[in-house]
């Protein structure tokens, strides 16, 4: 039985069926949910997979719709040994290869008339291996990668050979944006660096074997490296992968994620916190959900909200509060709230906040720019080094703070940074100016017919069609 469905252009399109497989982390979940949204309203049929793991700490909630549906496979270890990291991501392979090979059996087996099966994986680029599992079921695959794509062209580079990161001593690397990037610029991997550096590398093998290549990014954000990209990948921008309703609001009642974290934060709710600041008068300090800053970084945070008279709102794991001094929170609750968790996206959208203190991973990077908020770049590992790179001196719309000798920004530097930020935070500075200027272009490009629309456009197409 053949099915169709209308696409974003009113057209009718024989349906397709996509599973969509990211790395069970927030971070990999997020931005291939959001994706996998934009697959739907172009008429496909998809079947969003996560981890029992993921599945513990995370649960899934957007609207109902017959052309969605997730299923959870197993990556429980086989063996207990999962103490490094090396290990667990060898117990994890072999678990998920076992669970999605039988996943991807059974649902193939089981497809009536009545159904479509499907025909292509959208995997986590920095799980390659499933593109055999794929394959040996006569699947076709597609990677998605969640970096930049600066940052990916870097990694290519290094798995071809061609760079080594660190690399030699006062050696500099050339994008083809024509940027110099000096060695603190580079990817880092502070902890098990062989074995990260061989994680993300890995997922540029096997890729003479895809038809399409996805990265969350868009084409005017990166425009020199993406076209220098497309000379020998088939890559595709498709970003910034953020809910339509703080880009181009034509997903209806796609507002979040829809990925849910069961948080808590005693009662505090930053929003209606936010609610009763001025315009431009707070300054939002997030580092994501796996960096754990120093006890030495935290101390000159504190000294510096502490002794300045900024308005903040900082959000701090559970787990990091202990670092706190003694009394931080009462001293400076009349200027400042410290809560467990918020929607990152309520925050930045919100007219109080006049600048993000940020450890420039590309989700909050791109939700950023996006959304118009100047950044005060503090990197710490992988990727964000050279997000920062980008953030102060490629799109100029913040400061990268100087570290010391530890590697801690320490007060001074801080306050410096903010305040190239926030003294004329009325709009009219250069780095303002500039995250507007971004923020619409991100728009553009997730609207009709802007070039991430017309990449997804195209790929449906393509794929209805071969089948």
């Amino acid at each position: 039985m053949e099915m169709t469905a209308a696409n974003g252009g009113g057209e009718r399109i024989k349906q397709s069926h996509v599973i969509v497989f990211p790395f069970p982390r927030h971070g990999h979940m997020s931005p291939m949910l959001q994706f996998s949204k934009r697959l739907i309203s172009k008429g496909l049929l998809l079947t969003f997979l996560i981890t029992s793991s993921a599945s513990q700490s995370l649960t899934i909630n957007i609207p109902p719709s017959p052309s969605f549906h997730f299923k959870i496979i197993s990556d429980l270890p086989e063996s207990d040994d999962v103490a490094t990291l090396d290990a667990y991501l060898r117990s994890f392979r072999a678990a998920v290869t076992k669970s999605l090979s039988n996943f991807i059996d059974e649902v193939l087996t089981s497809s009536s008339n009545e159904e479509v099966p499907p025909t292509l994986i959208v995997y986590d680029s920095v799980m390659p291996w499933v593109q055999s599992v794929a394959a040996e079921r006569g699947l076709d695959s597609a990677p998605f990668f969640t970096e930049s794509a600066a940052v990916n062209h870097l990694l290519h580079l290094v798995y071809g050979g061609s760079l080594s990161i660190p690399p030699p001593d006062n050696v500099v690397v050339s994008l083809p944006s024509e940027i110099v990037l000096q060695p603190e610029d580079l990817p880092s991997f502070p902890d098990d660096p062989e074995v990260v550096l061989d994680f993300m590398t890995s997922q540029f093998s096997h890729l003479e074997n895809v038809k399409w290549i996805f990265i969350n990014t868009f084409d005017r954000l990166e425009s020199k490296v993406v076209n220098w990209m497309a000379k020998t990948l088939p890559i595709k921008t498709v970003g910034p992968t953020i809910p339509s309703a703080y880009l181009d609001g034509r997903l209806e009642k796609d507002k979040a994620y829809g990925l849910n974290v069961s948080k808590s934060n005693n009662g505090k709710c930053p929003i209606k916190w936010l609610d009763s600041k001025e315009t431009a008068s707070v300054i939002y300090i997030s580092f994501g959900s796996l960096v754990i800053l120093s006890e030495e970084q935290v101390k000159e945070l504190t000294n510096l909200l502490r002794d300045t008279d900024f308005s903040f709102l900082w959000v701090l794991r559970e787990s990091e509060m202990v670092k706190l001094p003694k009394n931080f929170v009462q001293d400076t609750s009349d200027r400042g709230l410290i809560v467990n968790w918020c929607c990152q996206l309520q925050v930045l959208s919100h007219k109080a906040v006049s600048c993000f203190v940020t450890h420039c991973g590309w989700n909050s990077t791109l939700e950023a720019l996006s959304l118009g908020v100047p950044m005060v770049a503090i990197p710490q590992w992988i990727d964000q080094t050279t997000n920062a790179k980008f953030v102060a001196d490629v799109w100029r719309v913040g400061v990268r703070v100087k570290k010391n000798e530890k590697s801690v920004a320490i007060k001074e530097e801080l306050e410096a940074s903010i305040r190239k930020i926030v003294v004329q935070g009325n709009g009219t500075n250069e780095f303002k100016q500039n995250a507007i200027k971004w923020k619409n272009l991100a728009k553009e490009a997730v609207d009709e017919r802007g070039s991430s629309d017309k990449n997804i456009e195209e790929f449906v197409q393509a794929l209805v069609a071969s089948n």
